[in-house]
């Protein structure tokens, strides 16, 4: 059967909107630091910090005092805020898509699971053009949920001001795209701009 035609359009940030590499952010954070890249991968995201700050549980003060305390290291606040953000290139073939989809009446939203550090660098300083692309923003540390929890698809319905089913998601990981299939939208996997644009063909939406 045939997928409904869509009123309300979520895209992924990371790795669909920015492609981006962690490795660079764990490389820069601990030059900064002076500590090794290893610390920073066991103390930023082995320990779950970063999972707690992109959640909301932590304020951005609160994760970098955590990140003094478990390196023993007081490197400058906002110099690590742009250290462990400055790892994302903008796919101009998906902001091309968003941006012709919007020209042609499209209502779309960004559903990510980000925190505070990385969403305003990239809003406010390296891809200002974001806030052009998108009618809603629904963030994880704002949201205080994350993917694949249902309370996050069923805070970016409100957000949109539709019903689950009229939403179309695109994601990377294919947890975050079951989990928003359960919550009752219409997602799929991001393979490729040419791939997403065959699904959005496929389910009525003008492209081109």
């Amino acid at each position: 059967m045939k997928p409904l035609t869509p009123t309300f359009l979520y895209f992924d940030l990371g790795n669909v909107v920015l492609p981006f590499d962690y490795l660079i952010a764990i490389r820069q954070m601990a030059e900064l630091a002076g500590v090794s890249d290893a610390e920073i991968q066991q103390i930023v995201f082995d320990s779950g910090l970063e999972t707690a700050y992109e959640c909301g549980a932590l304020t951005t003060l609160q994760f970098y005092e955590a990140f003094c305390e478990q390196t023993g290291k007081r490197p400058d606040l906002d110099g690590l805020l742009v250290a462990s953000s400055d790892m994302f290139q903008a796919d101009e073939t998906v902001v091309d898509l968003i941006l012709r989809l919007r020209g042609f009446g499209y209502r779309t939203g960004l559903l990510s699971n980000t925190c505070e550090a990385h969403w305003q660098f990239c809003v406010k300083q390296k891809f200002p053009f974001l806030a052009q692309l998108f009618e809603v923003t629904a963030l994880s540390y704002e949201l205080g949920a994350m993917k694949p929890d249902a309370a996050i698809f069923q805070a970016a319905a409100r957000l949109a001001g539709v019903a689950p089913a009229e939403i179309f998601f695109v994601d990377d990981r294919p947890e975050h795209v079951e989990g928003a299939c359960r919550a009752g939208f219409d997602a799929v996997l991001f393979t490729g701009v040419a791939d997403l644009i065959a699904a959005l063909v496929q389910r009525g939406v003008r492209v081109s």
